[in-house]
């Protein structure tokens, strides 16, 4: 498709599901319907292109690392302290940042309207209302905002922020599912130039939240087919890092005490055949996973060993990341081999974890020649904004099957589906 055939858009996204504070700028641009003879939607092999123009990201690691996991209240605040800072950086990394000669003092009725939508975030109004009075309106397309899921607390800031800036500024918002920013982020993955999805398509989404595997039928039409019966697979992570007496976030730190088990047993030294872990519903007759139970049997057998040697927890840290391995695999193989799959996309933070990440390559390259894996950059597969921004601008400009994307009227959702 020839480069004057691309409709260009600005799109602002914003991301506060949880403890990232994300904002970014990117210029997305696909077909226009005219110039092509079929609808957009019915060629699904033909992405967008993405350049990414800004991009600023706070992490609130640090800050919820004493309480050994996230604190929704310690979030929401963060989020209200850090997002117009950030938003002026992205503005500027992506040179749409321009303040006003004169500083425009704002009329009674706009603050007004300005410090209601913020009521729940009113310790940021201030912020907000000088960003107004001394920055021109950028040149901005449509803003993306994640709706959910997430802490509730966390996303209002982002949504309150979203929407008093399309309020004032007249630009439309659209509200993002999360999970399908995951899913798309692999359209802005620098590493494969074959970023083309092929339905019908099979999405892993392996979070700190989330462990499902969702039938992609065509763009925006989803089906879970499989999920998480209690904990996920990332909250695992995280729980049995807590039982080994590992800092939060515990998922890179498993990993890491892996890779020193691997290389020990890659210079011969024989695994401990008391450490041994289940592998939870790997022979059920469906998609589901549980992972609280092999957690537990990560406690019970801490508690058989007594006192943990530094090597009883690298060898406790790989047999826990080979068990979740191999039920991810398994099910996902399955699935793959049942429905026909073509594409088979990875999203979500677990997928970081270079391991899990590898066992997909292989397993893909072995027993699916013709299949086209999409793996995020490992940049992109924690929450960012950048997924954010694609997902809305997707939504935005498939109005074929999305019904008002501009919108204002949506709430926060914590539970939020695909």
């Amino acid at each position: 498709m020839s480069e004057q055939l691309l409709k260009k858009t600005i799109v602002l996204g914003i991301e506060t599901s949880c403890d990232e504070t994300a904002v970014c700028i990117i210029e997305a641009a696909r077909p226009e319907k005219s110039d092509i003879e079929h609808d957009f939607i019915d060629i699904p092999e033909q992405g967008p292109k993405i350049k990414v123009l800004g991009n600023a990201l706070y992490s609130q690691i640090e800050k919820h690392a004493e309480f050994g996991g996230v604190m929704p209240s310690v979030a929401k605040r963060e989020h209200s302290k850090n997002i117009v800072p950030l938003f002026i950086k992205a503005l500027t990394e992506a040179g749409l940042y321009k303040t006003k000669k004169i500083r425009e003092k704002m009329s009674a009725d706009i603050s007004e309207k300005i410090l209601t939508s913020l009521n729940m975030e009113s310790e940021m109004a201030n912020d907000v209302i000088e960003l107004f009075e001394t920055t021109e309106k950028p040149q901005l397309d449509v803003i993306a905002v994640t709706q959910g899921p997430g802490l509730e607390p966390a996303l209002w800031v982002g949504i309150n922020f979203a929407k008093t800036l399309g309020t004032v500024w007249s630009i439309p918002v659209v509200p993002t599912n999360h999970m399908e920013g995951h899913i798309l982020s692999v359209l802005v993955d620098s590493e494969k130039e074959n970023k083309t999805i092929s339905f019908p398509a099979l999405a892993l989404l392996i979070s700190g939240g989330h462990t499902e595997l969702v039938l992609i039928h065509d763009w925006h039409d989803y089906s879970v087919i499989g999920r998480t019966r209690d904990d996920a697979v990332g909250e695992a992570f995280d729980k049995v890092a807590r039982i080994l007496g590992l800092p939060y976030p515990g998922g890179p730190k498993i990993s890491d005490l892996a890779d020193l088990a691997r290389e020990r047993h890659t210079h011969g030294e024989e695994k401990n055949p008391l450490i041994m872990l289940p592998r939870p519903m790997l022979h059920s007759k469906d998609y589901d996973f549980s992972f609280s139970g092999l957690k537990t049997a990560v406690l019970y057998l801490v508690k058989k060993i007594s006192t943990l040697s530094e090597h009883d927890k690298q060898n406790i840290a790989l047999e826990f990341e080979e068990s979740a391995t191999e039920v991810l695999i398994k099910k996902t193989r399955e699935a793959m081999i049942d429905k026909n799959i073509r594409t088979l996309i990875i999203g979500g933070g677990v997928i970081a974890n270079k391991n899990i990440r590898l066992a997909f390559q292989k397993m893909t390259e072995l027993e699916f020649v013709d299949l086209n894996l999409l793996i995020p950059n490992i940049e992109h597969s924690t929450d960012n904004a950048i997924m954010i921004a694609v997902a809305g601008y997707m939504r935005f400009t498939n109005t074929s099957k999305v019904k008002d994307p501009g919108q204002t009227s949506f709430r926060a959702s914590g539970n939020l589906s695909l």
